[in-house]
């Protein structure tokens, strides 16, 4: 089956929230949380200025998705974004879409005016390290660490 890249749009917000579930499940410091996964993706699919989310379509289906957040950096003077979440479909995976997915989101942030992306990935899941490098991603010796500001 072909797959399609194009914009998520407020239909498909169950089915991102169901992707996003399978990727929270796996990592450490999140949950899956509906209600909350529909409250952000809702703010990024209403306003472009904040960012954008892919999805890869099979048919009818959502096959995966990567969500990409924009910012301006201090030491560039440009536009950025941040990669936040890509995940594809357990049934989707090893066809190509995760790349077919990475390709469009670099794609599209390039139009963004954007000139640089950044992500974070779990220390332990070794095969989206590589996935990433594959794609021209390397490890920055800046540390992430994060101050939680409620609930």
């Amino acid at each position: 089956m072909h797959t399609h890249i194009d914009q998520a749009t407020p239909a498909d917000i169950p089915a991102l929230c169901a992707l996003l579930s399978l990727l929270f499940a796996q990592e450490a410091e999140f949950a899956p949380n509906t209600e909350a996964q529909t409250r952000g993706l809702t703010q990024i699919i209403s306003n472009p200025e904040v960012g954008a989310i892919l999805v890869a379509r099979n048919g009818d289906e959502i096959a995966g998705m990567v969500n990409l957040l924009f910012s301006v950096s201090t030491a560039l003077g440009e536009r950025v974004a941040w990669l936040e979440d890509m995940v594809v479909a357990p049934q989707a995976r090893g066809g190509g879409i995760g790349s077919q997915l990475l390709t469009q989101a670099i794609a599209l942030a390039r139009s963004q005016g954007c000139r640089r992306i950044t992500l974070l990935t779990d220390g332990d899941t070794e095969a989206a390290q590589r996935f990433y490098s594959q794609h021209g991603f390397t490890r920055s010796n800046m540390l992430p660490m994060r101050l939680s500001l409620g609930e």
